[in-house]
């Protein structure tokens, strides 16, 4: 295990003596540029391209900025439109709704037709029944009536068999009596006629109305099936349609979403850039201030040498 850490320490060292022996070869590298910096007019043109550098940086991070803006801007237009198809799509809801509550009303007030008609139905047959009973009770009647008329007309042969007992006054009286009887059955039976038949037309009229009101009703269900179908299918349109906005809007989201990624990247990357070039110039401002200052006291000692050679010759 000692071994083995020596090892390890062995190569960090060598690792650390070849970055030592770079870097000064680097440094070297750096110097021999500096001095041929110092010895041409290129210095100019290294600050000239880094603020060229700079300044292209600056410019596409204004753009960066700018195309944040407008894809904000985007996304709110989006969410406006997003807010402006739910509220179609609440508004298809209610019509639903109430195209629902008109149907159920609608078959509601059919059911009430159908048992009208139903009842209307019973009732005819009732009063044709009725009709019935009163024409047999008028047939009956009459052949009660023919009966005492047979009667009375064999009591009148039985009055002139035995005109001793004939007494005209009474047979008048009798005939004045059933005639009145007859005209009072003839009256009571039309009577009962013309109600009866007024009742069955009322009735048949009742029928028709019913039979109109059910067509009608009908009509206005088959309106409303082609009301409700026309929504349905609307609805099924707009889902479909807010469906595919959601998705180009996911999609759009997406892609600005990648988009401010990559210009976040790009961002950090120029930060990076600029860091480096500001880092670069710092060192190139301490390795000139190092340099001034290697010259002066160059100067200086050439000053001081040249003054001690003067000295003695004075």
């Amino acid at each position: 295990e000692e071994s083995l850490q020596m090892w390890d320490l062995n190569k960090r060292l060598e690792a650390y003596l070849a970055r030592v022996k770079f870097l000064e070869e680097e440094n070297e590298v750096l110097r021999a540029e500096i001095q041929s910096a110092k010895g041409s007019p290129a210095g100019e043109s290294w600050r000239a391209k880094y603020e060229e550098e700079l300044r292209v940086l600056r410019d596409a991070l204004d753009r960066a900025f700018r195309e944040k803006c407008t894809a904000e801007l985007a996304r709110d237009n989006l969410y406006e439109e997003v807010q402006q198809v739910k509220s179609r799509c609440q508004k298809a809801q209610a019509a639903r709704d109430e195209a629902k509550k008109q149907l159920s009303l609608s078959r509601k007030e059919l059911e009430e037709e159908r048992r009208a008609q139903i009842w209307l139905k019973e009732r005819a047959v009732q009063l044709e029944k009725e009709v019935e009973a009163l024409l047999e009770v008028h047939e009956e009647e009459k052949a009660g009536l023919d009966q005492e008329i047979a009667s009375f007309s064999q009591s009148l042969e039985s009055f002139r068999c035995a005109p001793v007992a004939f007494q005209p006054v009474e047979v008048e009286d009798y005939s004045k009596r059933l005639s009145e009887i007859w005209k009072g059955a003839v009256e009571t039976y039309k009577t009962e006629v013309s109600q009866l038949e007024g009742s069955l037309c009322q009735a048949k009229e009742n029928l028709w109305k019913a039979v109109e009101d059910n067509q009608q009703s009908q009509l206005q269900l088959q309106h409303l099936e082609k009301d409700l179908a026309g929504l349905k299918a609307r609805k099924e349109m707009l889902e479909e349609s807010l469906a595919r906005q959601w998705q180009e809007q996911r999609g759009e989201a997406e892609k600005f979403q990648l988009a401010m990624e990559a210009l976040e990247q790009e961002k950090q990357t120029l930060r990076v850039q600029i860091a480096q070039v500001l880092e670069d110039r710092q060192q190139l401002m301490h390795l000139k201030m190092s340099l001034s200052l290697e010259v002066a006291t160059y100067r200086t000692l050439l000053e001081a040498e040249s003054t001690r050679l003067q000295m003695p010759a004075g």
